[in-house]
């Protein structure tokens, strides 16, 4: 359990903006890190240098993470506006709320390449050439992919929101 007492806590804290909730997920991700063996201590600094730098680069790694997610979701949502001459708010609500649960089905519906690379981008943050090599294809090959799964998702994803606008307007004329 991570308590706030720890010098490693604050300095948790302070790599994490000040979010004590953020320093306490990055501290807890520093402890998986060292359990696994993803982090080892070479004995080239102090032991305290060495955690100190995990704790950092950890936290710069969930702070980058949630600002590349940030990004991907506001230009989302721009695209969506764009491809549909303004949409009303509420499929644009819906559809960038869609959340883990509504978002597999869509994926499963996708060809196997074109799910896996959109996996290997989004949930595990790689490149698309990062991806064309864990793929084993070529990157011409994973940036079609790539670009067909986004054509793809994207019409599953707004289909499915005008779907569930098309109910609730149905349903809220019943309870009418």
């Amino acid at each position: 359990m991570v308590t706030s007492k720890t010098p490693s806590f604050s300095w948790a804290v302070a790599c994490s903006g000040g979010d004590s909730e953020a320093g306490a997920d990055a501290l807890q991700e520093c402890y998986i890190k060292v359990a696994s063996g993803r982090a080892i201590f070479s004995g080239k600094s102090s032991l305290k240098t060495w955690w100190l730098a995990v704790i950092r680069l950890t936290a710069y790694e969930q702070r980058r993470g949630w600002r590349r997610w940030r990004e991907r979701l506001n230009a989302f949502r721009e695209w969506i506006a764009a491809i549909s001459g303004g949409p009303p708010a509420e499929t644009v609500e819906a559809v960038t709320s869609i959340n883990a649960d509504q978002l597999a089905p869509a994926l499963a519906r996708l060809p196997a390449r074109q799910a896996e690379i959109l996996r290997l981008v989004f949930q595990h943050e790689l490149s698309v050439q990062e991806s064309a090599a864990v793929m084993g294809v070529s990157l011409g090959s994973a940036r079609q992919h790539y670009d067909r799964a986004k054509k793809r998702l994207r019409h599953l994803l707004i289909t499915h929101a005008r779907v569930l606008l098309c109910h609730s307007c149905i349903l809220s004329t019943i309870l009418i």
